[in-house]
């Protein structure tokens, strides 16, 4: 869980900020809700702070100062938010490198996204910190594929992702980089192999094959067998029968 805090000069915002989104849900909690800039850098000086958003406009210190100041502290992820849209806010805050500028009031879809990159960030940082034991990289692919290996009828890369316990966006890079192929190129390699099993079978009718292997329909299926090994499926059973006889 990463620790957030909440800043802005309006009591009313930064309460209803902190009240009404699902931040333990997407994996934050919030540390504190402060309607002072001054007071939120005195609280991050004795506590970790992994996210801060803030207003800009302030009495007492403005967001851009604020985000100067955390300059020094690179383990801090900084959200900006303004009710105005000024290009000197913008340039103050890339020069900052603040990690995103929202327009006030705060669209919950548009800070949604923004909090899943930030998220992202500290996930990623977080494997780098860790001393990883050996093979550790190994064991997560190894899980991955016994997953898709059980589940493939209606396997996820966030069903994957929950079960070797890394973020979704995470695990589909660390994957793709030590398994040699992406984890949906994977999971269509094993529904093929399958698919080509039971093909071999005369019991089994096609249709029935494609809602086997986790496809609705069956077209969908024809076409992606096809385009995977150059020839429809009735065509490789055929193949299959000629060369028994």
């Amino acid at each position: 869980m990463y620790r957030l805090i909440i800043i802005d000069d309006e009591e009313k915002i930064v309460e209803g900020m902190g009240m009404l989104f699902p931040w333990k849900t997407i994996g934050f909690s919030v540390e504190g809700l402060f309607t002072s800039a001054v007071e939120a850098l005195e609280f991050m000086e004795n506590n970790q702070v992994d996210v801060v958003l803030s207003d800009i406009e302030m009495p007492d210190m403005d967001g851009i100062e604020l985000s100067r100041r955390l300059l020094e502290k690179e383990e801090v992820k900084v959200v900006l938010f303004s009710s105005h849209q000024d290009y000197d806010y913008f340039r103050a805050a890339i020069q900052n490198r603040v990690e995103d500028f929202l327009l006030k009031p705060v669209d919950y879809a548009m800070l949604l996204e923004c909090l899943g990159r930030v998220k992202e960030q500290l996930d990623a940082r977080s494997q780098k910190k860790v001393e990883l034991p050996k093979g550790y990289y190994d064991k997560i692919v190894s899980g991955v594929r016994e997953y898709l290996m059980k589940h493939y009828q209606d396997a996820s890369l966030e069903g994957a992702a929950e079960k070797v316990n890394l973020s979704p966006a995470y695990l589909s890079k660390i994957f793709k980089e030590k398994n040699g192929t992406s984890f949906s190129d994977t999971l269509l390699s094993i529904r093929m192999e399958k698919a080509k099993e039971m093909l071999e079978d005369i019991r089994y009718k096609s249709y029935d094959i494609a809602y086997y292997i986790g496809y609705d329909n069956p077209k969908n299926f024809s076409r992606a067998f096809k385009s995977y090994y150059g020839m429809t499926p009735m065509e490789y059973r055929k193949s299959k029968t000629e060369e028994g006889q």
